[in-house]
């Protein structure tokens, strides 16, 4: 050993493992649409993977929303390697203009693509952190030729020649704290706050029937969960959002390019003239204090005016963030505002785009300094939520053929979306009347799940800032 910057063995370690890194699988974390997405185009190149669910079943964060139902329709929610493999496997597609659950997103997709790939799905392995063998972010010489070192929850580790993070942002949602803080006692009243925007006309019906419901947050999961609300009797229904007035989530009503996301709108605006739901504006979320087997909201405008309001149950509709932790010994070129990359942030930032004004985009805007570590899906937007997961599904082609070194393909990016984004106006109108008014989410379009607005007697039971859906 020799010199201040460590043993040169290391150096001769790493060309060593030079010839053995495209032996290594690519490690894909997350069982998601996109996370298999890329396992299926990783198959279709012969490229040996796995893929970590944290969850005990594929697709464990669109089971928690598996009541909510699609904008979009089944040709827009299937991956273009993934259909191939599957119907070369027998397998029959759903009806193409169909607008699924998220429950047969996975009953009907996702379980069987991962049933493909057999024991290259993990489920139940918790990635926590990602780094270079033998390298910590500072080392530098004979880096890019080190195997990535996954690290899981149970203590195991794999070697990989890449990463590909579709982990998502579903279990990472926003503060109810209007600056981005946690509100003050926000952690003491956590059992009083659904984040996920529940499921109140199923599975958690009694949690708020008849119980005085504060809803925080202007976007679509907050107006559909509004929606889901009012059909509650006896259930009060407070509305609380920061802008001075609610234009802005009322959408386009009878004019919007989304028919089924102007129905969200208009409806919700009746709710709120006839007194159903009683909306307060200009209210930024300070402080939380339980009262009892009750909770009292405080609002501190910059001003420093107060007011508040108790209820009985919060539900926090605030949107969602990345979480990066694991990537904390890579190194990362993130964005300070999105945390999205640097170079993808200007096609996403949703004070400029809408979900339908994003280009195309792929590899080469989702490289980061660490050679062979990609982030994709909605990960990859960081707090914009302008994400489609028809442009995950491109995302995840384009970094596979960068992996295998078809850069040719890798930045031969398109998006091939209807006039009206990815939604079905006439087919959402018609299913409307059979099974629930549509309301778009992550598994067809969007980062927010939204649950279904309206059920049908006969149809069971199927959630800030989204853009289409």
């Amino acid at each position: 050993m020799s010199g201040c910057c460590g043993p040169t063995t290391v150096e001769l370690e790493a060309s060593r493992q030079a010839v053995r890194l495209d032996d290594l699988p690519v490690v894909v974390i997350g069982a998601g649409p996109v996370g298999l997405a890329a396992a299926a185009h990783l198959a279709e190149r012969g490229l040996d993977f796995v893929v970590l669910e944290a969850g005990e079943r594929v697709g464990a964060s669109v089971a928690r929303w598996g009541h909510v139902r699609v904008f979009s329709p089944w040709k827009y929610d299937i991956d273009s390697a993934a259909r191939r493999l599957l119907e070369a496997g027998g397998w029959n597609a759903p009806d193409e203009e169909w607008l699924p659950t998220g429950a047969e997103l996975i009953e009907d997709y996702l379980a069987p693509l991962a049933a493909l790939f057999g024991d290259r799905v993990r489920t139940g392995a918790k990635v926590t952190a990602i780094s270079r063998l033998g390298y910590d972010r500072v080392r530098t010489a004979g880096r890019e030729r080190a195997p990535f070192l996954v690290r899981l929850a149970d203590g195991g580790e794999l070697h990989a020649r890449a990463v590909v993070d579709a982990s998502g942002t579903y279990v990472t949602p926003n503060v109810l704290g209007a600056s981005g803080l946690p509100a003050h006692g926000e952690a003491d009243a956590a059992d009083l706050v659904d984040h996920a925007l529940p499921d109140v006309l199923g599975a958690d019906h009694d949690r708020y029937a008849g119980r005085h419901v504060l809803v925080v947050g202007a976007g679509h999961s907050a107006a559909t969960t509004l929606l889901a609300l009012a059909q509650l009797a006896d259930t009060p229904i407070t509305w609380a959002i920061r802008a001075g007035d609610a234009t802005r989530a009322y959408g386009g009503g009878e004019a919007d390019a989304l028919p089924a996301r102007g129905a969200l709108g208009t409806r919700l605006h009746a709710h709120v003239e006839s007194g159903r739901i009683r909306l307060v504006t200009g209210f930024f979320t300070h402080a939380v204090e339980r009262d009892g087997e009750r909770v009292r909201v405080i609002s501190r405008d910059p001003s420093g005016h107060e007011r508040s309001v108790t209820v009985d149950r919060i539900v926090s509709a605030t949107g969602y963030r990345p979480d990066h932790t694991i990537a904390g010994e890579l190194r990362l070129d993130l964005d300070p505002v999105l945390g999205s990359t640097r170079a993808l942030a200007p096609l996403i930032d949703p004070n400029a785009h809408s979900c339908g004004t994003v280009p195309p985009h792929g590899a080469d805007e989702l490289a980061h300094p660490e050679d062979g570590y990609y982030a994709v899906g909605v990960k990859s937007y960081g707090r914009a939520p302008t994400f489609l997961l028809a442009t995950g599904y491109e995302q995840a082609r384009s970094v596979v053929a960068a992996l295998a070194g078809d850069w040719q393909a890798a930045r031969d990016v398109r998006l091939d979306l209807p006039e009206t984004g990815v939604c079905s106006s006439g087919l959402a109108e018609a299913q409307e009347q059979r099974v629930g008014l549509a309301t778009g989410i992550s598994g067809g379009l969007l980062s927010t799940p939204l649950p279904l607005a309206t059920v049908s007697a006969t149809a069971g039971t199927s959630q800030g800032g989204d853009c289409c859906g």
